[in-house]
């Protein structure tokens, strides 16, 4: 895969990034961080999505250590990791409730711990998951400022960010945010509708899709409007001479965006590779945005 640039002022990532956020704690195993570490690789994808949460907090270190053990250099992979939210977890006996922090004290914290886990002295992209109504946003803004400047993170993002979030946040950066990821896929297209879509390109990035298959429901739902989608796909797909996953992911590429690719399916990531030389033709995107949304 040929990388491409996050933004007009981010870093150059492969054109589907690998993201831990689907991991429980079943997953949480190195034998399986291995495979699809390895698999990612061979498929060219070297972008990897981390937050300090996934799979019960245990997903940094087992990638870090997968990391050490196989010898990757840091300079072929590009790395993203968050914080900002704050879940109930044994190891975690403090949080009695789900809340996000994204005050000094705690995106430090948490920043230090990250890079701790994942054997690395920076982060390519940190990002702040959720925007905490109760912290200082200036605050916010100096400590993500300094530690840009620090050179442990190279860049700001953000994660489910509204547009009126994403605006306010930024008027107290003097860096750009770089992405914010958001949930889009043929069975959510409210990304359209609230403006997120317009605005991310407004700002010269490229919308990065989380749950791109719709967490799988695309495939296996026996809901009206996935079954008549999924038709639809395997309608393409015989067209294209493809897999009905591939054409679901090649739906999104035609906007621009980037997969976040979630599942651990290794089949699924490599239906989500073969999207790519898909060149899927304007009547047959708009017509699959249809079904989508029940109009045919």
């Amino acid at each position: 895969m040929e990388k491409i640039y996050l933004s007009d002022s981010g870093p150059k990532v492969s054109p589907a990034i690998y993201g831990f956020y689907r991991w429980g704690a079943r997953d949480v195993n190195e034998d399986k961080m291995e495979r699809i570490v390895q698999l990612c690789l061979e498929q060219g994808i070297n972008t990897f999505d981390h937050g300090d949460t996934y799979g019960g907090y245990a997903c940094e270190e087992l990638f870090g250590n997968v990391f050490k053990k196989n010898r990757i250099r840091r300079e072929d992979i590009v790395l993203f990791t968050k914080c900002g939210i704050n879940l109930p977890h044994p190891s975690r006996p403090e949080y009695r409730v789900v809340h996000y922090d994204t005050s000094r004290e705690h995106i430090i914290h948490s920043l230090e711990q990250s890079l701790r886990k994942l054997r690395t002295d920076y982060v390519d992209v940190f990002l702040l998951n959720q925007l905490d109504p109760l912290s200082n946003l200036e605050e916010t803004a100096i400590t993500l400022e300094k530690l840009r400047d620090s050179g442990k993170i190279k860049n700001v993002g953000v994660v489910n960010f509204s547009v009126f979030q994403h605006q306010l946040l930024s008027a107290y950066l003097r860096v750009p945010i770089v992405t914010n990821h958001i949930e889009l896929n043929l069975l959510n297209t409210a990304a359209f509708d609230n403006g997120q879509v317009d605005y991310i390109k407004q700002k010269y990035m490229r919308p990065l899709a989380s749950s791109p298959l719709a967490e799988g429901e695309i495939a296996n739902s026996i809901e009206k409007t996935p079954l008549r989608l999924r038709a639809k796909l395997e309608e393409f797909a015989a067209k294209y001479n493809t897999h009905f996953e591939s054409v679901a992911i090649a739906w999104l590429l035609r906007l621009g965006a980037l997969p976040l690719v979630g599942t651990t399916d290794e089949q699924r990531i490599r239906n989500i590779v073969s999207a790519f030389p898909i060149q899927l033709d304007r009547q047959d995107w708009y017509e699959l945005y249809a079904v989508s949304r029940g109009q045919l």
